[in-house]
């Protein structure tokens, strides 16, 4: 083999594997499952811990006094699971709206992160 040969072999493998590492850092650190309480609450422990988009309903909304520390249920498909969240919400969550969570689930319920609660109205977008 010549030396030329040889070098362009060696640069194409380094080249690979840095591309290959940059890409397993970006999606492993990124990755984040959406799924439906239903689905999680199959086998809740296989989740524990693992970054999650939740998608239910809210219910039971409740929330202490003089903070901003919320505790709720979120439904879907018969399957509950209690939240914690600790912030502001959107003007638009509410007892039955469609929300997509943002956290960790542990075994005391799901975690949400800073700014992860979305809520949806659907009424609110209707035609009249």
């Amino acid at each position: 083999m010549s030396q030329k040969t040889v070098r362009l072999g060696l640069t194409s493998v380094v080249l690979a594997l840095a591309f290959g590492g940059l890409l397993y850092s970006t999606l492993s650190e990124g990755t984040e499952y959406y799924k439906h309480v239903d689905e999680v609450m199959e086998d809740p422990s296989a989740w524990h811990g693992k970054p999650l988009q939740l998608h239910g309903f809210a219910a039971n909304i409740m929330r202490r006094p003089d903070s901003l520390d919320y505790q709720f249920d979120v439904a879907s498909s018969g399957s509950v699971v209690k939240a914690h969240y600790s912030g502001i919400v959107p003007d638009t969550f509410k007892n039955g709206s469609e929300v997509v969570l943002k956290g960790t689930l542990a075994p005391d319920g799901f975690h949400v992160k800073p700014d992860g609660v979305m809520a949806k109205c659907p009424s609110k977008y209707e035609p009249k």
